[in-house]
């Protein structure tokens, strides 16, 4: 079997805990190998994520490295039995590996916590709003269309019975930032206020009077797997976006996460009544900055 080339971030990340669990277990590449009738290079290409590992062969390796049954277990099963085929495949031709990436951890996460402070987070986007924002990096209309909706694809991991908790924090300058028309936005945040009906989601503001903490914050998304050493923090960068999966950046983002949330307004909550908005929440402040536009 030829080793690939090109990784997935699924791919990789199996192999970078396999690895960890090796060495914590105090084996090497070649004691890894004979566990499958391999060489340690076959063990470098698992661990790279540039091979893949049986099923068999990773009920081994996991048991010899001494990692107990349980959700982690059954998660790193789950992770190496999954091809990776889904819809985002149908989006190639406009998509980045890393876009690929995300699409797939969006669909496999059990949780996605995330922080936004420039623009309306791509997963609460109405069509027009994307249209807008993609359309001032591509040229290209057809492009502009397909990766438009590719976005809105990404969004079904909100719809059905086994809908994602979704938890966004957006900082108040995305609600004033002018993207597309009046009318473009005005839509995008009744959007705003309709997502956050649903039991699943929490939307919260950031405001202006909480000071500059979102805006050294930056953007970020932490995905929660099947176990607390499976998740994933997305770092959303113009040049280098990167994944992360070692505990100390986790943590890091976890507690950022924790503390944007603490000075964030109340989340919204469309079901209350109007005079229970006796101080400013984020339901409060979206409408007064929609009702002015």
């Amino acid at each position: 079997m030829a080793a690939r080339m090109s990784p997935s971030e699924r791919q990789r990340r199996l192999g970078a805990e396999l690895s960890k669990l090796r060495k914590r277990a105090g084996l090497s590449g070649d004691e890894a190998g004979a566990l499958l009738d391999a060489d340690r290079t076959r063990i470098s290409h698992i661990e790279a994520g540039r091979m893949d590992v049986p099923r068999n062969g990773l009920y081994r390796l996991l048991r010899s490295y001494g990692c107990p049954e349980g959700a982690l277990f059954e998660g790193l099963m789950e992770m190496a039995q999954d091809r990776g085929k889904g819809w985002w495949d149908e989006y190639q031709e406009v998509t980045s590996p890393v876009a690929r990436d995300l699409a797939e951890l969006e669909a496999r996460s059990t949780s996605i916590r995330m922080h936004e402070p420039q623009l309306i987070p791509g997963m609460l986007q109405t069509g027009d709003y994307a249209h807008a924002v993609i359309a001032a990096l591509e040229p290209d209309a057809e492009r502009v269309d397909r990766f438009v909706q590719f976005r809105l694809d990404r969004q079904r991991v909100l719809d059905g019975d086994e809908a994602t908790a979704y938890h966004a924090i957006v900082s108040e300058p995305a609600l004033h930032v002018r993207i597309g028309s009046a009318t473009t936005m005005r839509r995008q945040l009744v959007r705003l206020i309709e997502v956050a009906r649903l039991p699943h989601v929490t939307v919260q503001v950031f405001p202006f009077e909480a000071g500059v903490y979102s805006a050294f914050a930056g953007p970020f998304i932490v995905f929660s797997g099947p176990s607390p050493e499976l998740d994933t923090v997305y770092l959303d960068r113009p040049v280098d976006s990167a994944f992360a999966g070692d505990g100390e950046r986790l943590a890091e983002y976890a507690k950022l996460f924790e503390r944007l949330s603490t000075l964030a307004l109340a989340p919204v909550d469309p079901e209350a009544a109007p005079e229970s908005h006796q101080s400013q929440d984020s339901l409060s402040l979206i409408q007064h900055i929609m009702y002015d536009l």
